[in-house]
């Protein structure tokens, strides 16, 4: 029997370029690192090559394991006196007003390329040379701009992509406006350092010509980020958190991201409840799971170090295992891919850059992130790290499995929507026995601190009658609440996947 392949991402040229490698003879895996490559090249604003994630991955019949490929902080060899240089504050107006840091200084250790490479070190079936090769044709030939990133730039072509003069050609039109839906981009210098990538793998980005070129413009701007510190990096492979949800079990990103710590707390907390159908008290009951865990996050989880982090995070499961909610209550910038083969191989991707730094590193095409400047997320700042530590992060890669053999790939982009949009789709699917794509299309809500008051964001559909808390709603379904990608294998049923509409969402197929 031929091996056969779904992917699910937010857009069809990214899916594309995962079916490509399947075809080829690729795995999941194989196919969700292409699917990734091609996103962090033609899915632009929303992610970019000087990304990082992580990367969870589950073969049938072993243990899951989850690659850490998430930024670190740089500054290795510089006196601290320079931590904090080299940034300005970009304030838009996306999700009701946001505001980060950009600019060189705002540049962390990218780790995506790293995790990328082990990934098809260990679970590929394909060279590295072939995974790589469908984003370096399209950024060859040039791609048509996604609805998505030309929203994305409405709100941000000048605060962001503005300043600085190569990002600001590749997205300005010559009469200063940006491109918009449908327009064709081409990028200067990608083709050529994704066919050194390709050639070469990705110690040349950390050890080699290209990573050269990027650190000596950071450095010559104020930044922070060093050829040591690219040197330095390695992807790391973990154990991921693993809880019961239902009949299933869940695998999914441990610390020091707090992403996947957060979602396993909100699983086993609604786990505990008899919620069988969206009502006004089930309303009430997550928003009130969300408040407890992400209350408990901003108070304990952000701004401490990697040991503190795993403390906190197993205090945070032993709160909600043991439903001990009095004690629990005291307390876009990304994307994701996920896949599987009927092999019952899953793999789940999720990436961010943040909402970008400006920069593009001069005669390469590559974009970098602002990963030490995303506010949200580090309210306390980074500054005070060391040179080497992991930065906090809210993605979560999931996989899910059920004693039938059943395997299901899912995670989602969002910032700090992402555990909450994760947690709601499972509880749609697993609890309410909702298929994929109702259970992904289900309106949501999001606890969070609008305007300094506790806020539930809800989309058109949800009864909000029984909140106690500031409600503000979003008329249909909107992209600020994430953008879930699924992907399944059934032992009989075969393979089947669903993709968020909120972000245009596309699946794929390949086979060999």
């Amino acid at each position: 029997m031929p091996r056969k392949v779904i992917i699910a991402s937010d857009a069809q040229i990214v899916v594309d370029a995962g079916a490509a490698i399947a075809n080829r003879g690729g795995n999941a895996v194989d196919a969700a690192i292409a699917a990734t490559l091609s996103s962090m090249c033609t899915n632009l604003g929303i992610i970019s090559p000087g990304a990082s994630g992580f990367i969870t991955i589950w073969r049938q019949g072993e243990n899951p394991i989850t690659i850490d490929a998430y930024a670190e902080m740089p500054g290795r060899g510089l006196d601290s006196v320079k931590f904090g240089s080299g940034m300005k504050e970009a304030f838009f107006a996306y999700g009701g007003g946001t505001s980060t840091m950009v600019g060189y200084g705002s540049v962390a250790t990218p780790g995506i390329f790293a995790g990328l490479g082990l990934a098809a070190e260990k679970y590929g079936n394909v060279p590295w040379s072939e995974i790589v090769s469908p984003a370096q044709q399209q950024v060859a030939r040039g791609f048509s701009l996604s609805s998505v990133a030309a929203e994305y730039f409405s709100y941000t072509h000048q605060v962001i992509f503005g300043w600085h003069p190569d990002s600001y050609r590749v997205i300005h039109k010559a009469d200063g406006s940006h491109l918009k839906h449908g327009d064709r981009v081409h990028i200067p210098g990608l083709t050529h350092s994704l066919e050194m990538i390709a050639d070469r793998g990705v110690d040349i980005f950390y050890h080699g010509e290209l990573g050269e070129k990027i650190t000596s413009e950071i450095q010559a701007n104020q930044g922070l980020l060093t050829a040591e510190d690219l040197t330095s990096y390695e992807a790391i492979e973990r154990e991921p958190i693993i809880i019961n949800f239902g009949d299933w079990s869940i695998a999914t990103n441990p610390p020091p991201a707090v992403g996947g710590v957060c979602l396993a707390a909100m699983l086993s907390l609604i786990d505990q409840r008899s919620l069988h159908e969206w009502n006004a008290v089930t309303v009430k009951e997550i928003a009130e799971i969300q408040q407890a865990v992400l209350q408990y996050r901003s108070n304990y989880l952000e701004g401490v170090t990697e040991e503190q982090i795993g403390q906190q995070a197993a205090h945070l499961l032993s709160l909600a295992a043991q439903d001990n909610w009095q004690q629990l209550t005291k307390s876009p910038s990304t994307i994701h891919i996920s896949a599987v083969d009927s092999d019952g191989l899953a793999c789940s991707i999720s990436a961010s850059s943040g909402y970008g730094s400006g920069v593009m590193a001069g005669g390469t095409g590559l974009w970098l992130n602002n990963s030490l400047g995303e506010i949200e997320l580090h309210p306390q700042g980074l500054h005070d790290l060391s040179p080497g530590s992991r930065l906090t992060s809210n993605m979560a890669p999931t996989i899910c499995r059920h004693d039938n053999g059943t395997v299901l790939a899912i995670g989602s982009p969002g910032a700090s929507r992402i555990t909450t949009a994760i947690a709601q789709v499972l509880f749609n699917f697993i609890s309410l026995d909702l298929s994929l794509e109702q259970a992904i299309s289900h309106p949501r809500l999001h606890f969070e601190v609008f305007n300094s008051s506790p806020t539930i964001a809800f989309e058109t559909g949800l009864n909000v009658n029984a909140l106690n808390l500031t409600s503000r709603q979003f008329k249909g379904h909107s992209m600020y609440f994430g953008g879930v990608q699924a992907a399944m294998a059934h032992p009989t049923a075969g393979l089947t996947a669903a993709a968020d509409l909120r972000r245009t969402g596309a699946i794929a197929w390949g086979e060999n």
